[in-house]
C-alpha cells in the first residue's frame, strides 16, 4: 500500500504550523496536537510587502529555515476537507511564492511520526531576509503594518501562543520584551 504525500492510513492529511497558523489555522481540521520537525527552526526571516507590511514598510513573518527543530502544531485534515484546505494553504501562504511546500515527517506528541505538509522558506527568495538582530527585527516589526493587521499584534500573538503550549523561544521573546517596553514607553 502506498501513502499520498500527506496523508496516514486513515485517510487523513497533516499540516505543520509554526507561525499564525498555530492560533488562526482557518481551515476544517479534526483534531490539533503538537508536533516536532527536524531539520529546520521558526525563523522571524521572511519580509512581509502583504499580511504584515508594505512595499514602503515591510514588516517581518516567520519562515522555517535550514537546520535545527521546530515544535509546532501539527492539524489532521479529513481526506474530504483536503482540496479545499490545499487551496485555502496555497492562496494564504503562497502570496509571493517565498515559501516551498514540502512534505516531512514529524513526530506528534502522541508518539506517532506523519507525513505533513510543511511551508519552508525559499532561502535564494528576494524576500527571505536572513539572519536579522533584535534591533533590525524590532524596526521593521514596530514599523509593519499589511493587509492582515498590525506586525507587532502577530508576533506578540504568536509568541503568547507558543508560550501557553510551553514551547521556548529565548530570541523570539526577547523581541517581545522590547516591543512592550517600547509601547509601555509610547
Amino acid at each position: 500500500m502506498t501513502l499520498s504525500a500527506h496523508s496516514s492510513l486513515a485517510g487523513t492529511h497533516w499540516v505543520f504550523g509554526y507561525g499564525s497558523l498555530i492560533w488562526n489555522p482557518g481551515f476544517a481540521h479534526v483534531s490539533a496536537q503538537q508536533g516536532l520537525l527536524r531539520g529546520a527552526h521558526r525563523s522571524l526571516s521572511i519580509i512581509s510587502t502583504h499580511h504584515r507590511g508594505t512595499a514602503e514598510r515591510p514588516g517581518l513573518v516567520f519562515g522555517l529555515a535550514r537546520g535545527g527543530a521546530c515544535r509546532g502544531m501539527v492539524f489532521e485534515v479529513a481526506d474530504a476537507d483536503w482540496a479545499a484546505v490545499r487551496a485555502y494553504l496555497e492562496e494564504r501562504e503562497q502570496v509571493t511564492s517565498v515559501y516551498r511546500d514540502v512534505t516531512r515527517p514529524v513526530r506528534l506528541a502522541d508518539g506517532r511520526m506523519v507525513r505533513a505538509l510543511v511551508f519552508v522558506v525559499d532561502e535564494t527568495h528576494e524576500q527571505f531576509a536572513g539572519r536579522l538582530s533584535l534591533e533590525q527585527q524590532l524596526a521593521m516589526v514596530q514599523a509593519g503594518v499589511g493587509l492582515s493587521g498590525r506586525n507587532v499584534d502577530y508576533v506578540i500573538n504568536t509568541a503568547r501562543h507558543l508560550e501557553v503550549l510551553g514551547i521556548r523561544d529565548r530570541q523570539l521573546m526577547a523581541l517581545v520584551d522590547m516591543l512592550e517596553a517600547g509601547a509601555e514607553a509610547a
